[in-house]
């Protein structure tokens, strides 16, 4: 499982070291692809081939469905990691990401999240007013 959050940078050659604490459990290859609130998803390729499967048997006669398809299958690529740790992030997603140079990475159960430092600081600060109402809703879910 992926908890926390932690710093790094992409070097000149756009090359970023996942957490040490999460090697084990990404193994030698990942996904990597555009995500939510843009930011960048890493996926173990496990985790990757189970969502890609559910992402298959979705309505293709929907037009959100096949844009969110899209955007999560095209904008997806397959990563080996070095023997750093470190992964090599193609300009697309970089541009797609909104990343420079300092990043965070966020680790959230099944996945990694990369986001720009400034943006994922201006996210959480955002997020963070809003938890008491968050945890209503997922209380009337019985989730918390």
């Amino acid at each position: 499982m992926f908890i926390g959050e932690y710093s790094h940078t992409i070097d000149p050659k756009k090359r970023l070291a996942l957490p040490s604490k999460f090697r084990g459990e990404l193994g030698n290859k990942v996904v990597v692809t555009r995500g939510l609130d843009n930011c960048l998803f890493v996926y173990p390729m496990k985790v990757w081939e189970e969502l890609a499967t559910k992402l298959g048997t979705l309505p293709v006669g929907e037009a959100g469905t096949r844009s969110f398809i899209r955007v999560m299958l095209a904008g997806a690529t397959d990563v080996e990691l070095d023997s750093q740790g470190r992964i090599l992030l193609p300009e697309y997603l970089k541009h797609d990401g909104g990343l420079k140079k300092d990043v965070t990475i966020v680790g959230l159960f099944n996945r990694l999240e990369i986001w720009d430092t400034a943006r994922w600081n201006k996210y959480k600060s955002q997020a963070e007013k809003n938890t008491g109402k968050i945890a209503e809703d997922l209380g009337k879910l019985g989730i918390y």
